[in-house]
C-alpha cells in the first residue's frame, strides 16, 4: 500500500455523507437519552440547540415506541443566524458539550474515537453496495463483514484508538483480510493452560496447529538451547506483538520467558469484535480470541490471564445447564463453548498495578468452538447483528430474511423469539442467569430465511448469576453478583427490548412489513406462552413483572461520555448504571 492509498478513503463527498450519518445517530440516540431535547418546528420537524444557543439543527423525525426517534439523515441541516454551514461531526460535540456531560479532559479523546468512526464509515463507502436482499446468500463471514453500523446506540462505536490507518485495513473486520496469527513460547513459570473436561494441551495444541507447525515450533526453541517441554505456545494478535509485546515486554523477551516462533499456517478473518477470529482455512477449527490493547466503546480490548483460569470451567457449568433443562433443550439453543485457555503474567506489572489494570490484559487467548461444525443439510449462520443492518438503498437485512422466507412476517418474528428471547426468559427466571446478549454475541442458524435456532457466545466474561446465594461450584464462582432487585429485569428491558428489539422494530415498520403494534404484541403473546408452559415460576413472574408500565431508561451512550476509558467498574457493574427516568414498557399494553 503506498502512502497515498492508505488515505484514498477520505474524500470530500465521502466524509461529508459519513458526518451526516453519525450527526444522524448522535441526534437520535442523544434525543433517546434525553442528554438534548428536540423542540418541534411543525411538520415533523424538529430543532436541536448548541449550549450556547446560537447554533441549530433541524431536522425530520418519526418518534416511534420505547422514545426512539427516527431521523431522517437527509433533512438535517445546521445554521448559525442566516447562515447555512455544512455538518461537522466534530463540531457537533464541541457546540453540545455541556449538554453531553463531556469533561474538558475526555472532549479530545472522544473527539479522537468520533474520527476514527468517521474515518471507518469513509471506508465502508469505499466498498461494493450490497443489498440486503444479496447479503443473504452471501455467507457467514461475508455478513460479518458486510456490517456497517457497529453497536446500534453507542455513537462513537469504531474508535478503535491505537490502529494506524494500515493496521486498519489489514485488521478491522470490514476489510475482510484474512491474518495470520503470531506465535509466543510462554515459559511454564509465568504462564497456564486451562481446558474444559477431556481437553489435554499437547493433543489440543497438535490439533489446532497441525504436527508440521508445532515441530517448527519446537525447532526454534530448541536451536536456543530450550526445551520445548518447559513452554506454552500462545497464540496473538499481530498488532498486538509489534505495538505491545515486543517493547512493553522486553524484558520478558530478552530474558527468554517469551520466545517470538513466528507466524502460524491458517488464515484467520477478524470479527466484529475485532480480537476475536474466525479461522478461514479450516473453519471447523475453534475461533480464537486474542488479547489487543485498542481503546474501543469505553474499553481497552484487553483480555486478563487471571480471568482465563475460569473460562473453559464456567462454559463447562452453562452447557451442562441448558443441556439439562427441557425448555432451553425445546427452544434448541446452545452455547459455542469456551474450551481453551491460554494467560501470561507478567510479575512486575502485577506488582505495581491492581486486577483491572489494562497491564495485565496484555497476553492471553482463548479458543472458541466453531458453530460451523454443528449445521445440518440446509442450514446457514449470520451473526445476531445482521438483523439490524440497513443497506444503502433502506432495506434491512431481517426484512430481506422474512421475504426469502415466505412466512408472514409475525410468523417469522415468532420464531426468532422463540430461538433467542425465550432462553433468555428462562434463564432469567429459572437461575437468575443472564447474558449480554447483544447482536455480535448471538449467531442465528438459518434456514431458507427462517430462524431455526440461536447460538449464544461469549460465555466467561459476559454471564453473571444475580443471586448472591446461588449455590455454584467454586471454579464458577465468579459469575455471581449481588444486584439490587430492581434493576435485574434491566437485563432485558435495556439489553434487549431498548438495545436491540427497539431498532429492529423501527425497521420492520419504517419498511412497512410489520407494524410496531404487531411487533410488540408478538413479543407479549411469546411472553405469556412462555410463562404458561411454566406455572412453577409463577411467583418468580409476579415478582420481576415482564408487563410492568414502565422501566428505567439506562443509558449506554452516557457511559461512555463521563469515562470513555473505562464505562463500567468491573468490580460493580450494576453500581455504573445511568438511570434517567423511565420508558414506556411496550408490552405493558398487552
Amino acid at each position: 500500500m503506498t502512502l497515498s492509498d492508505a488515505v484514498a478513503h477520505l474524500s470530500p463527498h465521502r466524509w461529508a455523507r459519513a458526518n451526516r450519518l453519525l450527526i444522524r445517530k448522535a441526534l437520535a440516540e442523544f434525543a433517546h437519552e434525553r442528554l438534548v431535547t428536540p423542540e418541534p418546528a411543525g411538520d415533523g420537524r424538529y430543532v436541536v440547540r448548541s449550549d450556547d444557543g446560537e447554533t441549530r439543527y433541524t431536522f425530520a423525525a418519526k418518534l416511534r415506541g420505547l422514545d426512539h426517534w427516527q431521523v431522517d439523515a437527509d433533512s438535517i441541516t445546521r445554521h448559525r443566524g442566516d447562515a447555512e454551514l455544512e455538518l461537522a461531526a466534530l463540531d457537533f460535540f464541541i457546540e453540545l458539550q455541556k449538554s453531553l456531560g463531556l469533561s474538558d479532559e475526555i472532549l479530545p479523546v472522544y473527539l479522537e474515537e468520533i474520527s476514527s468512526t468517521l474515518s471507518g464509515t469513509c471506508y465502508k463507502l469505499t466498498k461494493p453496495q450490497i443489498t440486503s436482499a444479496e447479503l443473504v446468500d452471501a455467507g457467514f463471514q461475508a455478513i460479518e463483514a458486510g456490517m456497517t453500523e457497529g453497536h446500534p446506540c453507542f455513537v462513537a462505536n469504531n474508535g478503535r484508538l491505537g490502529f494506524g490507518v494500515h493496521e486498519y485495513r489489514r485488521y478491522a473486520p470490514e476489510a475482510a483480510n484474512p491474518v495470520k496469527l503470531v506465535w509466543l513460547a510462554a515459559h511454564r513459570s509465568r504462564a497456564a493452560f486451562t481446558a474444559g473436561a477431556g481437553i489435554e494441551y499437547e493433543a489440543f495444541v497438535r490439533q489446532e496447529l497441525g504436527e508440521e507447525t508445532v515441530e517448527r515450533f519446537h525447532g526454534v526453541l530448541r536451536a536456543q538451547d530450550l526445551d520445548p517441554a518447559d513452554y506454552l505456545l500462545i497464540p496473538v494478535h499481530p498488532w498486538q506483538w509489534w505495538n505491545k509485546l515486543s517493547v512493553t515486554f522486553a524484558a520478558e523477551v530478552a530474558r527468554r520467558h517469551l520466545v517470538l516462533l513466528g507466524e502460524g499456517d491458517d488464515e484467520y478473518l477478524a470479527q466484529q469484535s475485532i480480537r476475536t477470529f474466525f479461522n478461514r482455512s479450516h473453519p471447523e477449527k475453534h475461533y480464537v480470541k486474542t488479547a489487543l490493547s485498542v481503546l474501543n466503546m469505553g474499553f481497552m480490548r484487553g483480555l486478563s490471564a487471571a480471568y482465563m483460569e475460569a473460562t473453559p470451567a464456567i462454559n463447562d457449568w452453562l452447557a451442562r445447564l441448558i443441556d439439562n433443562d427441557p425448555v432451553l433443550r425445546s427452544t434448541g439453543l446452545s452455547v459455542i463453548r469456551e474450551r481453551a485457555a491460554v494467560g501470561y503474567r507478567h510479575l512486575e506489572y502485577e506488582q505495581a498495578t491492581d486486577r483491572y489494570s489494562p497491564y495485565r490484559k496484555m497476553l492471553a487467548a482463548l479458543w472458541r468452538e466453531s458453530p460451523v461444525t454443528s449445521l445440518e443439510d440446509g442450514e446457514s449462520l449470520a451473526t445476531m447483528a445482521s438483523l439490524v443492518h440497513v443497506d444503502h438503498e433502506g432495506r434491512s437485512f431481517a426484512a430481506a430474511l422474512i421475504e426469502r422466507s415466505g412466512l408472514a412476517p409475525k410468523e417469522w418474528l415468532r420464531r426468532y423469539l422463540r430461538a433467542y428471547y425465550v432462553p433468555l426468559l428462562h434463564s432469567f427466571y429459572a437461575y437468575d442467569l443472564v447474558y449480554m446478549p447483544h447482536g455480535e454475541n448471538v449467531i442465528l442458524v438459518l434456514e431458507d430465511g427462517a430462524v431455526k435456532r440461536a447460538v449464544y457466545k461469549d460465555i466467561a466474561e459476559e454471564i453473571a448469576v444475580m443471586d448472591p446465594d446461588a449455590v455454584l461450584p467454586p471454579e464458577v464462582s465468579r459469575i455471581r453478583v449481588d444486584v439490587p432487585d430492581d434493576t435485574k429485569l434491566l437485563s432485558i428491558f435495556t439489553d434487549v427490548f431498548d438495545c436491540f428489539f427497539r431498532f429492529l422494530a423501527a425497521n420492520l415498520a419504517e419498511e412497512g412489513v410489520l407494524d410496531e403494534e404487531g411487533f410488540w404484541r408478538t413479543v407479549a403473546e411469546v411472553t405469556r406462552e412462555y410463562q404458561a408452559s411454566v406455572p412453577e415460576l409463577a411467583d418468580k413472574f409476579a415478582r420481576y413483572d415482564m408487563f410492568a408500565p414502565d422501566f428505567a431508561l439506562s443509558c449506554l451512550n452516557r457511559l461512555q461520555l463521563r469515562n470513555n476509558r473505562q464505562m463500567v467498574d468491573l468490580a460493580d457493574p450494576s453500581g455504573a448504571l445511568q438511570l434517567i427516568g423511565t420508558l414506556k414498557n411496550p408490552l405493558a399494553a398487552f
